[in-house]
């Protein structure tokens, strides 16, 4: 028995005057963009490249973005999952695969020119060629080679490990869109045990209860620090949240999330020092899945701008269309955004009286974005051809400005 959509919905014995229930909530089952989760989406990817640049631990906390965008992804997944379940998963993999392909036609010839060979790693010719097939099906981290001589003023010794970085958000992506139908089945099945299983896991990863191979365990372990998130976006396409009082989630959500944050900031971390968001699988996975769920418990429909964003609604649907180009290529555009300030220290005009501006990250980070467009320019149009749609360089829309009234 499928669990309802839940417009409006309220608990038995409650009458629609009831304050404690929220008396309607957003219509996810009409056609279109839902423009607040775009907004969710353009976020997270922004503060991804500034995490990235800055290396600020105090970021994750702010907003968790990968939670975040594994919940956009699964609430995409569950309203696709209305059609045949093989079609869907096909769908998405096509979506998802011909960046990464891109990305490696460039990456992995340029690692191998560099002088990264099975003999360099360590490998066995065999075994070598064949992880490097992860870069075509990312069932496990795709390999890299470090170091490499790099080019000089554009990229360093470090570039391959820059190109593969972000790829195990695509590897959890991957495992999470092969396992939805069956994560929906149970959802709509058990309910809300199902969404805290994961989080539940990694109490028993964190402890040490399974001993697993390095290579499964960094799958194992995304799918547990980001599978309630994911199937809480799930929860919410099925209309799931609405089942609450109004006031119980941002009553309760808050404090757990604070007693969880706390506890995981005063341990330690495997270099003995304080430890961080990051450093803990259930930390991440709680702040990550409360954070969301209070997002999405808030969560308005919106299927056009309000005033207020109208002016960014250009530059968010474009950093949407352009989600995967901006995920995979940013790491790059960062090395070469700071490579290229380094080539100014040369002008003695500048090194002599801005060393400041030249030596500052924020400089980099200004230049990084002009970068990215550029990776956008040149490889963003594969997310397009993937999606069957024309191909564009820039799909920068414009939004129409808000009708100016005339006083009679």
């Amino acid at each position: 028995m499928t669990a309802p959509a839940l417009p409006g919905y309220a608990p038995p014995g409650a009458g629609p005057s009831d304050p404690a229930v929220a008396p309607t909530a957003p219509d996810r089952t009409k056609p279109g963009r839902d423009l607040y989760l775009d907004l969710l989406r353009a976020i997270a990817l922004v503060r991804v490249v500034f995490l990235h640049m800055f290396a600020w631990s105090w970021l994750p906390i702010v907003f968790p973005s990968m939670g975040v965008m594994f919940a956009l992804a699964g609430s995409l997944m569950a309203r696709s999952l209305s059609r045949p379940a093989l079609s869907v998963i096909r769908g998405r993999l096509r979506r998802l695969l011909p960046p990464l392909w891109l990305l490696g036609a460039v990456a992995v010839p340029g690692m191998i020119l560099q002088g990264w060979s099975a003999s360099g790693s360590g490998q066995g010719a065999t075994e070598w060629w064949s992880r490097i097939l992860l870069w075509i099906l990312p069932l496990s981290d795709p390999p890299y080679g470090y170091p490499l001589p790099g080019v000089h003023g554009l990229l360093d010794t470090a570039w391959g490990e820059h190109a593969a970085g972000p790829l195990w958000y695509l590897r959890a992506y991957l495992w999470f869109v092969l396992l939805s139908p069956l994560m929906l089945w149970l959802l709509r099945r058990v309910s809300w045990l199902v969404v805290l299983a994961p989080m539940a896991f990694c109490v028993v990863l964190e402890r040490g209860y399974v001993d697993l191979r390095p290579e499964l365990y960094s799958i194992v372990d995304g799918l547990a620090i980001y599978g309630s998130c994911w199937l809480l976006g799930m929860a919410y396409q099925e209309g799931m949240l609405g089942r609450f009082p109004r006031y119980l989630l941002p009553s309760l959500v808050p404090f757990v999330m604070g007693v969880v944050l706390w506890w995981t900031l005063n341990g330690t971390n495997d270099m003995g020092g304080p430890a961080t968001l990051e450093d803990s699988t259930l930390g991440q996975a709680v702040w990550s899945f409360g954070f969301v769920l209070l997002l999405l418990n808030a969560a308005p429909s919106w299927r056009e701008w309000p005033p207020r964003l109208r002016r960014w609604g250009g530059w968010i649907s474009l950093l949407n269309s352009r989600a995967v180009t901006v995920y995979l290529w940013h790491n790059l555009a960062i090395t070469a955004a700071i490579s290229l300030i380094g080539l100014t220290w040369s002008v003695p005009l500048l090194a002599e009286n801005v060393p400041w501006l030249l030596d500052s990250e924020w400089t980099a980070m200004l230049l990084a974005w002009p970068v990215i467009g550029l990776c956008i320019v040149l490889f963003g149009w594969i997310e397009d051809v993937a999606a069957k749609r024309r191909p564009r360089l820039f799909p920068y829309q414009r939004q129409n400005a808000e009708p100016r009234v005339r006083n009679p």
